[in-house]
């Protein structure tokens, strides 16, 4: 396709932008199309974006065993919403953060709670969001069961834990059906937390996602840090579905693999590594003995909260290896940060005009994430 076919000049709104969006994703397999910037930059189309495919969606917001024991919990915000995650003695459960008097959060950060207790005039909730007290409330229309703390919908999967806005979610585990069949072999819920960290990037959400779904940027943007091991010439491209995309990271022949991992896995399993995308918001990259996710925490156009974690699979790397592999990672994601937080100024151009992909091994997954947006915009009429 010419510049000029793109309209570029003519875009104006977000119903050019979702038309722009359907016609790049209608694009022949062997023609594949990127969009243009301002599917990245501009605030309408993100403000779209949130309203429609975002709070529709499932997030991860962390590992299971990271709140293993009751009362544990961490808090996230989930576009707009301030949520706690909570192990309640029966199950998980995600909560509002927000105290249903006068709207302060009730908690902040990661920690242990018997109740949760407002800082503000002491309102105190059980751990399954009913208000317990709320002192000195002389009131006639007061009236504690209208009170309880709203709940949004919360699963485990693959050891991680996954919150919804919507009312109605999607069926996670049909949407995820082809990925848990090439997942079950590495054991994911039985990987261990090592490591959390805390990030602001100054990128566009999607444009994360389609960085690390793909491999053609490995051996240029990551020197150091990844070709060695996972050069771009041997990225192939793995299965794909209704809510998710992937691709393998091969390692060369002379490089040994990077641990043993679960029993059930093949050899050939272990000279490799499988990264993969649940849609709209989590990228990870599992070996037989590391896990690596980022959940991604869409705040506006151009800035994504992320939250990593680091899992190992059993005691097979000691700690000094480990917290090698915590300061490779950290590299890694410095490295990509860096490079999207420069083209991200640059997505604003009227000459970023959406430039052709690269073949299937290397950027199908970024074509698959397309479709699935373009499908998923559809919907919304």
């Amino acid at each position: 396709m010419a510049d000029g076919d793109f309209l570029h000049e003519s875009l104006s709104g977000v119903t050019a932008l979702r038309n722009e969006l359907q016609r790049y994703a209608a694009a022949p397999q062997d023609g594949p199309q990127g969009l243009i910037g301002r599917h990245y930059t501009e605030d309408a189309y993100f403000d779209h974006e949130k309203e429609t495919v975002l709070s529709e969606g499932w997030f991860c917001v962390g590992r299971a065993d990271e709140i293993a024991e009751t009362g544990k919990y961490i808090t996230i915000t989930l576009l707009d919403e301030p949520i706690i995650v909570v192990n309640t003695g029966e199950g998980y459960k995600a909560l509002s953060n927000v105290c249903r008097h006068r709207g302060m959060p009730l908690v902040q950060g990661t920690g242990s709670a018997k109740l949760f207790v407002c800082p503000y005039h002491a309102w105190s909730y059980r751990l399954n969001g009913q208000l317990q007290r709320a002192p000195r409330m002389d009131n006639k229309g007061f009236d504690p069961k209208t009170c309880t703390l709203p709940e949004f919908h919360c699963i485990e999967k693959f050891g991680f834990l996954y919150v919804s806005l919507s009312e109605q979610p999607s069926d996670l585990d049909k949407a995820l059906a082809g990925l848990t069949t090439t997942l079950a072999p590495y054991q994911p819920e039985q990987f261990r937390l090592v490591h959390v960290a805390d990030e602001i990037w100054h990128t566009n959400w999607k444009c994360l996602v389609e960085n690390f779904m793909e491999g053609y940027h490995l051996s240029v943007v990551h020197p150091q840090t990844l070709h060695g091991y996972t050069p771009t010439e041997l990225s192939t491209k793995g299965p794909n579905g209704e809510g998710f995309t992937s691709y393998f990271a091969n390692y060369p022949e002379h490089i040994p693999s990077r641990g043993q991992g679960a029993p059930t896995l093949a050899p050939e399993n272990r000279h490799k590594s499988f990264l993969f995308a649940t849609y709209p918001c989590q990228v990870v990259s599992i070996s037989p003995s590391l896990l690596v996710s980022l959940n991604l925490f869409p705040r506006s156009a151009g800035r994504v909260d992320v939250r990593w974690t680091m899992s190992t699979y059993g005691d097979e790397l000691d700690e000094a290896t480990l917290q090698e592999r915590i300061v490779l990672w950290s590299d890694v994601n410095r490295e990509d940060r860096e490079k999207l937080e420069l083209m991200q100024k640059a997505l604003s151009s009227r000459h970023a005009t959406g430039g052709p992909l690269a073949g299937e091994d290397f950027e199908g997954t970024v074509r698959d994430f397309l479709i699935w947006l373009a499908e998923r915009d559809q919907s919304f009429g």
